[in-house]
């Protein structure tokens, strides 16, 4: 290690890592400010407490923001402290002592390396868990009707070729009402149970269904059996959380968690898992613009200009509102089925992936 890194590497990373930090505790703590101020009369007036203030609420809320902001923090950091180093003539002096410019970055990419790696596991593990707590406590109190989930005439596939609707479903009681579940082979119909109604028993993880009658069909004419009955339990693919949807329910997931339900709601048969799709590439593509903002950060700022420190700063905050909203734009088209999700994920990193290429080659050398 001592032989890949010199004293000048140490002296960047720590400046790196230190000036990084610095930037995401002054975004966080003006974020907390704002948020406070926004939210402060809703505490009040609902009846949450200061435990679930301190202690849950914002303490998630800073993972979340935290995680919002690293990958522009980045670009600004490194434009903030490679800047001062040009001012200061620090980075002629490297030069001149004979190291080349890959060289020279070398520092930033192990510093950059380690943010990416840390970002990595928090996209995929922890920044799903804060932000689990932090929409509970949210949806609990201060957005209430958050859940967009749908309780009248829902149609929802619990597994191919088996289609479940509902009337109207109480969340309270988990009650179901004018309950039908078909099954096809293909476009043909076999059968189909009609019921009154229906009740989740979460302690068996089964429905008990009430005054039912099922008919089995040989064709969509002719019937084969009949079958009535008073009550009868059921094991079947839809459970409560089905009728519950929140805007960012795929950003609470844990990803082991997140793959599962795709892969459930595949098995089932349903198509609509875009959102879920996009967030778990996202969570990898994220990470990975770090890389990229490091990489054009250091090609701009290390070049010494009459601007100096503010025209550095002026072109890393545009670059990194480019960024935003590129990212942003891709997001809605590949949310909207438009373009491909992968597509809409990694062309924001492929596109300043091109610019790092062509800022660090025609950098100062």
């Amino acid at each position: 290690m001592r032989e890949f890194l010199k004293t000048i590497d140490w002296y960047i990373i720590k400046k790196f890592l230190s000036s990084f930090f610095f930037t995401v505790l002054l975004f966080v703590l003006i974020a907390v400010v704002i948020d406070f101020s926004e939210k402060v009369e809703r505490f009040i007036e609902e009846p949450i407490t200061k435990k679930e203030i301190l202690l849950q609420y914002y303490p998630s809320f800073i993972i979340w923001i935290a995680g919002q902001l690293w990958s522009v923090c980045t670009l600004i950091a490194v434009v903030f402290f490679t800047s001062r180093l040009a001012y200061n003539s620090e980075v002629i002096s490297i030069f001149n002592a004979g190291v080349s410019y890959e060289r020279f970055m070398r520092p930033y990419a192990v510093a950059a390396a380690f943010i990416t790696f840390i970002y990595l596991l928090g996209s995929h593990f922890f920044l799903p868990w804060g932000e689990e707590i932090r929409q509970e406590i949210s949806n609990k109190y201060l957005d209430k009707n958050s859940d967009k989930g749908k309780t009248t005439s829902v149609h929802l596939f619990v597994a191919p070729g088996t289609k479940v609707f509902v009337g109207f479903y109480r969340k309270d009681d988990s009650t179901a009402r004018d309950f039908r579940l078909e099954h096809f082979e293909g476009a043909q119909l076999r059968s189909i149970l009609k019921a009154d109604r229906a009740k989740y028993l979460a302690k068996t993880k089964k429905w008990q269904i009430w005054d039912y009658y099922i008919h089995n069909f040989n064709d969509q004419k002719e019937v084969l059996k009949t079958s009535f009955g008073q009550s009868i339990d059921s094991t079947i693919n839809l459970y409560p959380a089905d009728f519950v949807d929140f805007a960012s329910q795929q950003s609470m997931m844990t990803t082991p968690r997140l793959v599962s339900y795709i892969r459930q709601q595949k098995a089932r048969g349903a198509g609509n898992v875009v959102k879920y799709e996009y967030e778990l590439l996202r969570r990898t593509g994220d990470p990975i613009t770090i890389l990229i903002l490091t990489f054009i950060g250091v090609a701009i700022a290390s070049r010494k200009v009459r601007g100096g420190f503010g025209f550095h700063l002026a072109m890393g905050i545009s670059i990194g509102a480019i960024y935003v909203f590129l990212s942003k734009f891709t997001n809605v088209f590949a949310l909207g089925q438009t373009m491909p999700v992968w597509v809409g994920v990694w062309l924001p990193n492929i596109v300043f992936g091109m610019v790092a290429v062509y800022l660090v080659r025609g950098a100062q050398k």
